[in-house]
């Protein structure tokens, strides 16, 4: 038992470097991210790639099942992910489509991803994105109005042939971007009741003023 122990603890410091150890600094942005594996290791996936001083490509994902075996999908996604991303680094759908063949040809028939990928490009102020399946990311505008990046293709890993459509935003001065796992929306409290998307957005509106790394905490400590 002490030996297994001493697997997942090396496990979970081997995934903890696998997520970014920085947070890209680009014009315009406040960026923050965190994971907090339920279990000792975690399913859940996010990454920033680093095009250019004024260009980004954001990704999270979640993958089915817990656990170790979860882990191990996880790191499996990311290492695909980032090397099938210089073979078509403008080309979203084409990208993700080589992602949905690798991942479909590695993993049994009944794991999947779900996946939300984007590109910002701050000289446009333009997030280009595919959203696989995911939970839809809650964009709090300005003004106060409020859009969900829904989907526009379908989970990651499940089927081949696959078919991937993208879409664009135009994010502005003090719009609140906040893409998120169902670990954040499904957390329960000690008597079982859900956070939900709506405890989610209320928080995201009433701290929505401050800093990016302030608003994560706010949102974890809820």
């Amino acid at each position: 038992r002490q030996r297994l122990e001493n697997e997942i603890s090396i496990a979970r410091e081997v995934q903890n470097q696998l997520f970014p150890q920085r947070v890209p600094l680009v014009p315009g942005l406040e960026i923050e991210a965190i994971c907090k594996a339920a279990r000792m290791v975690s399913g859940d996936y996010y990454d920033f790639i680093e095009l250019s001083p004024t260009k980004v490509a954001i990704a999270i994902a979640d993958i089915s099942g817990k656990g170790i075996s979860a882990a191990l999908l996880m790191a499996s996604l990311q290492a695909n992910l980032r090397a099938l991303y210089t073979q078509a680094p403008h080309d979203l759908a084409r990208l993700l489509d080589a992602v949905n063949r690798t991942f479909y040809d590695s993993t049994a028939a009944n794991h999947y991803a779900t996946l939300f990928f984007g590109l910002y490009d701050d000289a446009a102020r333009l997030l280009t994105y595919a959203n696989c399946g995911h939970l839809p990311p809650v964009l709090l505008r300005a003004d106060g109005s409020v859009e969900r990046l829904g989907v526009t293709a379908g989970v990651i890993g499940l089927f081949t042939p696959w078919e991937c459509c993208t879409s664009t935003v135009n994010l502005a001065a003090g719009d609140t971007l906040v893409v998120f796992t169902d670990g954040a929306s499904e957390a329960t409290s000690d008597s079982g009741e859900e956070f939900g998307e709506d405890r989610l957005l209320a928080v995201i509106r009433e701290h929505r003023g401050q800093p990016a790394v302030r608003l994560l905490q706010t949102i974890v400590d809820e």
